[in-house]
Formats: C-alpha cells, structure tokens, sequence
C-alpha cells in the first residue's frame, strides 16, 4: 500500500468538491408491464444528463436489491428534485429516489 502522510491528506481535502449522491429504489410501479420501455427512455436521459456533465457517475445495481441504483451528480442537492422529478421512470412509479449531499474529489472516475 501506498503511505500517507497527514499532510497530504488535510492538503488533499482541502481540494475535495461538494457533490449529491441519488440512491433509486423501486416505486410502486416497479413491476408494471411497459418498464422495459420506460427504462430505455430513463437511460437516454442519463446519458444525456451525462453529456451535459451534471451527471458524473451512474450505477445501476445489477442484482435484486432494495436499490435500483446510484447516481453522483455535480450539483447541489436543492437542484436534484427538479432534475429527478422529469425522469420518465420517477414520473412513471418505476423509481423513488433519495437525496445525500456528499463530497469528493474532482476529477475522480471510475477505471
């Protein structure tokens, strides 16, 4: 492993970012019978919520779990409900969502 010093790490997080963790879960209407279509349109709009870079990271969780997925976006968490309340899915009961204000590092990805 790779050792650090304490002063890297306060240098360090004096660099970190405020950004807001999404955590999806499963609406009312998870098991509706037009999902399939819906979800096709939920992920055109993450990638262009991507595109747009207000979306860093997204996750769906790829077994059967009490979460449907994760979301970092690069905005602050009064922005999220106007951006999450659009998504044909959230509108659809397809998805709930929660909101967590979180802070990381720019620049960090995944590899």
């Amino acid at each position: 492993m790779t050792p650090i010093t304490d002063e890297y790490m306060q240098d360090m997080l004096t660099k970190t970012k405020e950004y807001t963790f999404v955590m999806l879960k499963p609406g009312p209407n998870a098991a509706s019978e037009n999902v399939r279509s819906i979800i096709w349109e939920h992920a055109r709009r993450n990638f262009s919520l991507r595109a747009e870079g207000i979306l860093s990271i997204v996750g769906p969780i790829t077994i059967e779990a009490p979460v449907s997925g994760i979301y970092i976006f690069n905005a602050n968490p009064e922005e999220i409900p106007s951006i999450m309340d659009e998504d044909p899915a959230v509108k659809a009961g397809i998805f709930l969502y929660e909101i967590y204000p979180c802070r990381s590092f720019p620049g960090d990805q995944l590899g």
